[in-house]
């Protein structure tokens, strides 16, 4: 996917380590010296200030970005205390980052030279997502309709790894607070207006949010990984979707949350056949994709859209219903027949209900009669280009 190219293309210029111990622009001796200490004076909270000060401004203005791994790295090994000062040492680190990480990114904005403004967001975004503090997430919130692939990208990286979620699925009310805001601004990227400035994310940024939405105990994630499946499927049905490998990705988790039940901290809002409907669809959409694009799709996306049919088999619907291999033996063989006879079986046609239907007990909503519809939504025919 050239999107996600581009995002690595350019962060593998910014995460090499540099191989020395330190950056000898930045003084660590009274840090240290702090970090080891037993009982915090009032003193000490200035020389955490102060290094955080240095560190991060050292980090936005130096020229020698073969260093900046260095800085980066002496500031993550201090960004946390080793005695039993730990909350007192943290919060004050904390505060400290977030004034003057949010003063680097004003510094930067004032720059000229857009290569040198690119390089000092993202080496501040690598260090927020590194030190993985859900008191910075306000930072990297504003910059989640940034106009580079790789700032969104890295914005919502540090807003989605796994020591965010963490703490924000440890309780309490503000943690809940800010997954719920966390989620309703990644909503706001999956399928945005068509305005210039607010474009869809990448394929990579989207997996992110999925899989941040289905990891996050607020019903909301729910929602979110909801309201992805039916972005993914309304570009199936206009058959603009790209990048068919991200659908295994988002099938695995829609399976995970049928059989998981929903989230264990509140009450599910999205019902497990409302769960259950869109992976049926989803699927149903990769296999007639694959079956329909056959003489019009390039090799990549064929390629794409039988890795996931053969995943999926394997990793959901072999959990769901039981092990098989119907679709990976139809796939290797090129036998589009056998593909759509089990795809009656498993989904359902217009005769009988699949067994993933009957098992689980959804069906495909309404017609507009009112008649429950026990078959996918068929995909329609490719437009002609002209």
């Amino acid at each position: 996917m050239k999107g996600k190219g581009a995002i690595f293309g350019v962060l593998a210029a910014f995460l090499v380590l540099v191989m020395h111990s330190g950056s000898e622009a930045v003084n660590t001796r009274a840090i240290d010296r702090v970090r080891n200490k037993g009982v915090l004076e009032s003193r000490d909270f200035q020389i955490i200030d102060d290094f955080v000060n240095e560190a991060v401004r050292e980090l936005v203005r130096t020229k020698d970005f073969s260093s900046i791994a260095a800085i980066r790295s002496v500031i993550l090994a201090r960004s946390s205390s080793k005695t039993s000062v730990q909350a007192q040492y943290s919060e004050q680190f904390s505060k400290s980052a977030h004034k003057y990480i949010s003063s680097g990114f004003q510094e930067a904005e004032k720059l000229t030279q857009e290569g040198r403004k690119l390089k000092v967001k993202v080496n501040l975004l690598i260090l927020m997502d590194g030190l993985e503090d859900v008191r910075l997430a306000d930072l990297a919130i504003g910059m989640l309709k940034d106009k580079s692939t790789v700032i969104r990208y890295l914005a919502v990286h540090s807003i989605t790894n796994a020591g965010i979620v963490k703490q924000l699925n440890s309780g309490g009310a503000d943690n809940s607070k800010l997954a719920r805001l966390i989620v309703e601004r990644l909503g706001g990227l999956v399928d945005p207006p068509p305005v210039a400035s607010q474009r869809e994310a990448a394929g990579e940024v989207i997996r992110l949010m999925a899989e941040f939405a289905a990891a996050v105990n607020v019903a909301q994630g729910e929602e979110l990984l909801g309201q992805i499946a039916d972005m993914r499927m309304k570009r199936y049905a206009d058959w603009t979707v790209k990048y068919e490998l991200l659908d295994a990705v988002i099938l695995r988790l829609l399976s995970e949350k049928v059989s998981s039940g929903g989230s264990p901290m509140e009450s599910l809002r999205t019902s497990k056949a409302a769960v259950a409907r869109r992976f049926g669809q989803l699927y149903s959409y990769v296999l007639q994709r694959y079956v329909k694009g056959r003489d019009s799709l390039s090799a990549t996306q064929k390629h794409q859209l039988a890795s996931v049919l053969v995943e999926i088999e394997k990793s959901c619907i072999g959990k769901l219903l039981m092990p098989q291999t119907v679709i990976k033996r139809a796939v290797e063989r090129g036998d589009y027949t056998a593909l759509l006879e089990e795809h009656s079986r498993l989904l359902g046609d217009k005769t009988r209900a699949g067994r993933l239907g009957l098992k689980l007990k959804f069906d495909y909503g309404k017609t507009s009669d009112g008649v429950k519809r026990i078959a996918p939504l068929a995909l329609p025919q490719r437009p002609r280009t002209n």
